[in-house]
């Protein structure tokens, strides 16, 4: 009897470990797909309204909503209309009617291109816009791992909940422990992801200041990817010392019915 309560004990104890390190699981993988599908890593304010931009000004976002703009071009049209910039696109807000002929309107609207998958591996240039200056080989491979890294960390988390699944079917533990190895690791690549981004950030701000009357902060969806990283670190330890502790306990209640 009291072999059969200690082990009814153990089940729930792990059970409970497992369930909460499934729930931090999901939880995680939902933020960062919301981050990885989102446009507000980095956010532009500025003091000077879109609508009261010159000529040169709006000849800069029609630039940029023709998808033909480079890095400084754009750039500037981020600090001069609100830009937002995400992984995968970057948006910014104009006046609906931008014609020139046209009075200032308050009526805004927002206008995003999205980073080409060339976009993503070409390279960055020592002076923003320069092709002649050289290749900037920092800010080039931080700009790709930015890329790829939350893809591998997406994959590491469902591949390790494919082998959670299996664990389930064989009513085994044991294979947790890779389930937590693939969830540590996802982890890794996020707090990476997180790393190269604030780096790339700097480095860009150091080639082209920003303005007296903009400011610029990270936004939520970048928020997101931060919080996630410790989710997935504290899933894979829960993880881990369910299968570990229950194999070890396993083995010690063996033992003590043998004798």
């Amino acid at each position: 009897t009291f072999s059969f309560l200690s082990a009814a004990m153990m089940d729930n104890r792990f059970a409970t470990a497992l369930v909460i390190a499934c729930v931090l699981s999901l939880i995680s993988t939902i933020y960062m797909a919301a981050s990885l599908g989102t446009d507000f890593w980095y956010e532009y304010h500025t003091l000077s309204p879109a609508e009261n931009i010159t000529e040169a000004g709006r000849s800069i976002w029609e630039e940029f909503v023709s998808g033909e703009a480079d890095e400084k071009t754009y750039t500037d049209a981020l600090f001069r209309c609100n830009g937002t910039v995400g992984l995968w696109r970057r948006c910014i807000t104009v006046p609906k009617n931008s014609h020139w002929y046209s009075p200032p309107e308050t009526d805004m609207t927002t206008n995003c291109i999205s980073f080409s998958l060339s976009d993503q591996f070409m390279e960055k240039y020592i002076e923003p816009g320069n092709h002649n200056s050289g290749t900037d080989l920092n800010r080039t491979y931080l700009w790709r791992l930015q890329f790829l890294l939350p893809f591998v960390s997406l994959g590491l988390m469902c591949f390790g909940a494919l082998i959670g699944l299996c664990a389930c079917a064989c009513r085994s533990l044991y294979p947790a422990i890779a389930t937590g190895v693939l969830h540590f690791l996802a982890g890794l690549c996020t707090l990476g992801l997180v790393g190269c981004y604030v780096a790339g950030i700097e480095l860009l701000h150091k080639k082209l200041p920003l303005p007296g009357d903009v400011r610029g902060e990270f936004g939520w969806s970048f928020c997101l990817a931060c919080v996630s990283a410790p989710l997935q670190f504290m899933a894979a330890a829960l993880f881990i010392w369910a299968a570990r502790t229950n194999r070890k306990e396993f083995t010690l209640l063996k033992a003590y019915r043998v004798a």
